[in-house]
């Protein structure tokens, strides 16, 4: 079986999946640094350091790392808050010492407390704001010009969208042209095509030079080493920049546990990937790529699925797919640019709908309103705040759910009609905590007069001492009712397991 490390021996496996990998980033990275409203360059540079970096140093043998879109919203907005770029990537990097930080405090558990229904709803929230976003791109909406749409654009766009969905049909995943090369390129290739059949045969459709990629062509190595943007360190007083840094590491955190864990159920060889070093891994990645002018990373389930559907053995093909977006970035700038922008909206869409897709609200309904409600609070408060406010309130109301769940689970009662006086029977639950202390108490306030009642604890585990107090004052104060109480299994009040 495969390791976790590095393996020559797989690369007749890793080498053909790195490609693909590659394919599946190259449109991905140009696109979230669209969404971002950051230098698209800056997106290759965290898919470079996501493939080179990251993966050299995690332990994970499928998961790949680069530019996510699930961090679209607060690069968006912490560019905008910060006001440059440059004191934005002060940001990345402080959250890459605090991801440094939590995995050498192993804090790799982290994912694990939190509810589902929040993660759900953080990433439909993510795909609304997709949407959104892109929409006015994707018809050429042009704002400096006032113009509302631009038929290029949308014949660009719609053909685009088209073309994805297509290539996502099953049955077409069986040849093997559809399945080593991603819906994505080929809808940016035709994408590119359009546009050029433009300008020969409809040039009012062609689209303007503000409507497509615009990286940076060196013309040699000093020029290209040029295209990189420092950060701005006289920004490390700024107080704003620290809040960033830290909203920035627990999403992105967040994210590459929970894509890390999707990788894992991915491998066929079932290999544990280690949350701790993964962190580590994480915060180097976000620490290089915030001081060479790059997006902030995580892993990405995506890609990671591309890598595991194409047959990846171990890491090499993760590291294999950044040298191949250095390589492009290096050697093809010039036909790079000649994507639209529009392109690279359609691809996003495709992503946004993906994570927000109606079906996924239909589920999350029937479900019940304990997974409802946090979910869809999670997606309306991140729509009108930012992510990590969305995350702390949806927390918080999944929390209610989980307290209301345990209040009302604490007991289970029989009534016994036939019997004069009808008597009651009070099952208690496995777990007794203090929770319940208000729902036990108000029962027992409400047993009439003249009645037996058994209490049984003989499948409790745990019995909390406030509880316990409860009960046995109960029993202390039913003869003056005339409430006959009878004990099974329930512990001393100087006790606080039921065994």
């Amino acid at each position: 079986m495969p390791s976790n490390g590095f393996s020559l021996k797989y690369l007749k496996d890793d080498l053909p999946a790195g490609l693909v990998v590659f394919l599946v980033a190259l449109p991905l990275c140009l696109g979230i640094a669209l969404a971002s409203g950051a230098p698209l360059f800056s997106g290759i540079i965290a898919g470079i350091v996501g493939g080179i970096v990251v993966a050299s140093i995690s332990g994970s043998a499928l998961s790949v790392t680069g530019p996510a879109a699930g961090l679209t919203v607060i690069v968006l907005n912490g560019i905008t808050q910060l006001g440059s770029f440059d004191i934005f990537l002060v940001a990345v990097m402080i959250a890459g010492v605090l991801q440094i930080g939590l995995g050498y405090l192993k804090a790799g558990l982290i994912a694990h407390y939190f509810p589902s229904s929040v993660i759900k709803g953080m990433l439909a929230a993510i795909g609304i704001i997709l949407i959104l976003k892109q929409l006015p791109i994707a018809i050429g909406y042009n704002e400096a010009s006032n113009l509302p749409y631009h038929y290029g654009a949308i014949i660009i766009g719609v053909s685009s969208i088209a073309v994805i969905l297509i290539c996502d049909i099953p049955s077409l995943k069986k040849f093997v042209f559809f399945k080593w090369v991603p819906g994505a390129l080929i809808a940016v290739a035709i994408g590119v095509a359009l546009n050029e059949a433009f300008k020969l045969y409809k040039p009012e459709w062609s689209l303007p030079l503000d409507h497509m990629v615009k990286l940076p062509v060196a013309k040699n190595s000093t020029q290209f080493f040029q295209q990189f943007t420092l950060p701005n360190f006289s920004a490390l007083t700024n107080y704003n920049v620290y809040v960033l840094g830290v909203t920035i590491a627990i999403v992105a955190s967040l994210e590459s546990l929970l894509s890390t864990e999707a990788a894992d159920k991915l491998d066929p060889n079932k290999r544990i990937t280690p949350t701790n070093r993964e962190l580590v891994a994480q915060g180097f990645g976000n620490l290089i790529s915030g001081f060479i002018g790059g997006l902030p990373v995580t892993a990405v389930i995506v890609r990671t699925s591309a890598n595991a559907n194409a047959g990846a053995k171990t890491k090499m093909s993760a590291i294999f797919h950044g040298f191949l977006l250095m390589v492009s970035v290096i050697a093809f700038a010039e036909l790079l640019n000649k994507i639209p922008l529009a392109c690279l909206a359609a691809v996003l869409l495709v992503v946004g709908y993906k994570l927000a897709k109606i079906s996924l609200f239909k589920e999350m309904y029937k479900l019940g309103w304990e997974q409802f409600m946090p979910f869809i609070i999670t997606i309306m408060v991140i729509q009108f705040t930012d992510l990590l406010k969305g995350i702390a309130i949806g927390m918080l109301v999944a929390i209610f759910y989980i307290l209301r769940t345990n209040f009302r689970r604490d007991y289970q009662i029989h009534h016994e009609t036939k019997a004069e006086g009808g008597a009651i029977r009070i099952t208690l639950s496995e777990h007794v905590t203090f929770i319940n202390k208000g729902s036990i108490a108000k029962k027992l306030a409400e047993i009439p007069n003249d009645t037996h009642v058994q209490i049984d604890a003989s499948q409790s585990h745990f019995i909390d001492l406030d509880v316990l107090e409860i009960l046995h004052n109960f029993k202390t104060q039913a003869a003056l009712k005339n409430i006959t109480v009878e004990f099974i299994q329930v512990p001393d009040r100087i006790k606080i397991s039921g065994h």
